[in-house]
């Protein structure tokens, strides 16, 4: 999974990623310190993958991991070119889905743009720079279309199609607000529009803010209607907090975050955000070479999770061998989840479980 992280200079952006992936990307209190995108991987936290690290004694251990762009901070005009802008914008197309940063605490000493805080304005900004971004990208594959459809008329549809998201664009109103059928959605993934993507607005507050209760800050909760309205994601954080837990050890992390009042990290609740908003679970392999979580979207089936793992798998399945996460805990080993009938033989329509520990059998 691939994320990207906008937003306006100075609302914490860099000093966020720098905390979640410990990558030491520079963070300054300036417009423009992010020139070249800044690129973090990390591991998704997944206490299951301890257990069974610690059932198998594993030769590896790999969980899955998510990859953090961290773009430079977008101004009013970024889609023209104003901060670099547009360049920025490129380097976000592929991700899977954005975390829109916005600021929602008070500090003299941080400049802010705009010169006032303003969450409502600031999420406007940026979406409207994403909107603008987005029609020159459409405009270019509209006119292929176009081409295309002189040669052949099947291309119409597919034409009346993009035009009626390029009017939706010039309404200010984001690509993925437009209703799709199960095909024009498929078509419309097809193009790298930067408002298709889904969002997280992660509402970066001051440390006495958290402490004090979420739900007290005026701000948040402008960002809150908002991403209500949209049906995204919203997700309270302190990038100042996140900083400070972010070179601890997990024994003085977890206290540290008990006396805040909090059970996880920001990092493992954006997480958990990503794989909900994204539809998103986990199944896991385990043996003695080595344990193992695999992401795959809710609804997927045996042998297409098979290949995730290798294509191999999919070409050849015969059935998968499965046990629930709980089940080999509760007995203690595969032979006794095996002896009391817990682990069972599934075929090609089998629907993948959260958390099932998976053995595929397969010929090719």
């Amino acid at each position: 999974m691939k994320l990207g992280i906008v937003g306006l200079p100075n609302v914490g952006k860099s000093t966020l990623f720098n905390a979640i992936t410990n990558a030491g990307a520079q963070s300054a209190n300036y417009p423009f310190c992010t020139i070249e995108p800044n690129v973090g991987v990390v591991a998704v936290p997944d206490k299951r993958l301890d257990k069974l690290a610690e059932m198998y004694h594993p030769e590896k251990y790999t969980p899955a991991t998510i990859e953090f762009v961290d773009i430079a901070g977008l101004v009013r005009g970024a889609s023209k070119g104003e901060g670099l802008g547009n360049k920025f914008l490129a380097n976000i197309r592929e991700v899977d889905a954005i975390v829109h940063v916005v600021r929602c605490f008070e500090n003299d000493d941080i400049v802010h743009v705009e010169g006032s805080i303003d969450p409502a304005r600031d999420v406007e900004t940026i979406d409207l720079e994403l909107i603008l971004s987005d029609m020159e990208v459409l405009d270019r594959r509209i006119d292929k279309t176009q081409k295309m459809m002189k040669a052949d008329k099947k291309y119409q549809e597919e034409y009346d199609f993009f035009q009626r998201v390029r009017k939706a664009l010039d309404e200010g109103k984001s690509a993925r607000s437009v209703e799709c059928t199960e095909e024009e959605a498929e078509l419309l993934s097809t193009v790298s529009l930067l408002t298709n993507k889904p969002v997280i607005y992660a509402a970066n507050m001051s440390e006495d803010d958290f402490k004090g209760g979420v739900e007290k800050n005026r701000y948040f909760q402008v960002v809150k209607e908002i991403a209500d309205k949209e049906h995204a994601g919203v997700l309270p954080i302190c990038a100042e907090i996140e900083a400070e837990i972010a070179g601890m050890d997990p024994e003085e992390k977890a206290l540290f975050l008990s006396d805040m009042g909090l059970e996880e990290s920001g990092l493992d609740r954006l997480i958990n955000e990503c794989y909900s908003l994204l539809g998103l679970i986990s199944y896991l392999t385990a043996g003695q070479p080595e344990v193992r979580a695999w992401t795959i979207k809710k609804g997927t089936k045996a042998p297409q999770a098979a290949g995730k793992i290798h294509s191999d798998f999919e070409r050849g399945f015969i059935r998968a061998e499965v046990v629930a996460f709980d089940d080999l805990m509760a007995c203690g080993t595969m032979a006794a989840a095996k002896e009391k009938g817990l682990v069972r033989s599934e075929g090609k329509d089998y629907v993948m479980k959260d958390g099932d520990i998976v053995l595929f059998r397969f010929n090719v």
